[in-house]
């Protein structure tokens, strides 16, 4: 090969480029910081009270040294455990504080978000199922999570079938009829759905094992410390997105999806899998245990497509959790609840906004806006606030953390209380 155009020889030459690229000349280090420094300020930095899948929680200033540390500064993927322990010890407890949180049996460590961690959950269900080709998706699932199930589906022949919400929440009498129509592989249902509300799913799991299917739930890991565990209300699969675990917003990334499982399905798990064990000297050690789905492993059998992971976001979250304990996650929960529920009842007072549910919430909510959504958008954002995200036409979601004051709630309430004067 005597040039770059033998390299490119087989492509047709209507498709590529000849002309200049209009590039900026080369700039030195210095130079490069600036531009982007510039660039940077351009951005403005917005009071965050919405939800909707991406939460403001604190993050522990001794998290970023923590991860910097050189035990964890080893490859990944970790084939040589020798070399790898630190990776695979904080995979090992990352993994394990997941499934407690869940209460399942084991889980994967990790996903690249939670769109994708509900994309592949949707795949173990028809991997479990073999020839049922149908999965239901409740419509309270958040709407990016839908967008990537729905694109998973379409290129791997899975048919989707969608639950209604009556009153704010799945409807139990909507999915028996669904079920009752037959040839479904799993159900996929939100913990907390997008409108704020904390579903009940009394009966199920029931119902969709006596259709020998898969009941599956999508759920914020940081509520989790707080309310009813997926593995209580009989889950088989449970995903989400941990980036409610301290992972800070980012402008949208990079997050951690997770994906745990009962026993049963371990081995429809996509990811590896670390284990536990003993050295030759007897000490305690970690392996890759498991990675049954792998491409690399099973090439055009595989099932999955996941060779790697968000393994520095796993870290990040496993300090997280280890630095809160339970009770540290059970106080988040608690300050978010007071804030959300005050700021509820504050904005009903604004004369700006309806109740539409009488359904429990954690720490977002919707209401109806009684004026136009861009108008309130416009208006928050005069004063700093990103918020009001429209979750439907007219229905707005507004979301509080523990960074939240009961002092920022009244700024925003007396500034909207103006607005509508």
């Amino acid at each position: 090969m005597g040039s770059l155009e033998d390299l490119y020889s087989d492509v047709p030459q209507d498709v590529i480029y000849r002309q200049e690229y209009d590039l900026p000349d080369a700039m030195s280090e210095h130079e490069v910081r600036q531009y982007f420094e510039e660039l940077a300020e351009q951005n403005t930095n917005l009071f965050c009270l919405c939800g909707l899948g991406a939460y403001d929680h604190y993050s522990p200033a001794v998290i970023p040294y923590i991860i910097s540390r050189s035990e964890y500064l080893t490859a990944y993927t970790p084939y040589q455990p020798e070399v790898s322990q630190g990776t695979l010890r904080y995979i090992f407890e990352y993994q394990s504080m997941i499934t407690e949180l869940t209460g399942m049996d084991c889980t994967n460590a990790s996903m690249y978000d939670g769109a994708t961690a509900a994309a592949e959950a949707m795949m173990m269900a028809m991997a479990s199922t073999k020839k049922k080709t149908r999965v239901l998706l409740s419509e309270g699932l958040l709407p990016q999570v839908v967008n990537v199930v729905r694109t998973y589906a379409k290129f791997n022949g899975v048919e989707l079938g969608f639950i209604p919400c009556l009153d704010g929440a799945t409807s139990y009498g909507a999915m028996l009829a669904e079920l009752a129509a037959g040839d479904v592989a799993g159900v996929l249902v939100p913990g907390i759905n997008k409108y704020g509300i904390i579903e009940d799913f009394t009966g199920f799991a029931d119902a969709v094992h006596a259709q020998k299917g898969l009941f599956m739930v999508y759920s914020d890991p940081s509520s989790l410390a707080v309310l009813r565990t997926p593995g209580e209300w009989g889950a088989d699969v449970v995903c989400g997105d941990s980036q409610s675990l301290g992972l800070p917003l980012s402008y949208g990334g990079p997050y951690v999806g997770f994906l745990a499982c009962r026993k049963d399905y371990v081995r429809k798990l996509p990811g590896r899998i670390v284990g536990a064990t003993r050295d030759v000297d007897g000490k305690r050690a970690y392996v890759l245990t498991l990675q049954a789905r792998e491409q690399h492993i099973r090439r055009e059998k595989a099932t999955s497509n996941i060779c790697s992971n968000q393994s520095l976001m796993a870290l990040y979250v496993t300090v997280y959790m280890s630095l809160m304990g339970p009770q540290g996650l059970r106080q988040v929960n608690e300050l978010s609840y007071g804030g959300a529920h005050y700021l509820h009842d504050r904005l009903l007072e604004t004369g700006l906004f309806g109740k539409i549910f009488d359904k429990p919430f954690l720490k977002e909510f919707t209401l109806k806006s009684l004026i136009p959504v861009e108008t309130l958008q416009d208006a928050l954002q005069m004063i700093g606030v990103f918020g009001a995200v429209e979750v439907e036409e007219g229905l707005v979601n507004f979301c509080v953390t523990e960074k939240v004051s009961r002092e920022n709630i009244d700024a925003v309430v007396e500034y909207l209380k103006e607005l509508g004067a």
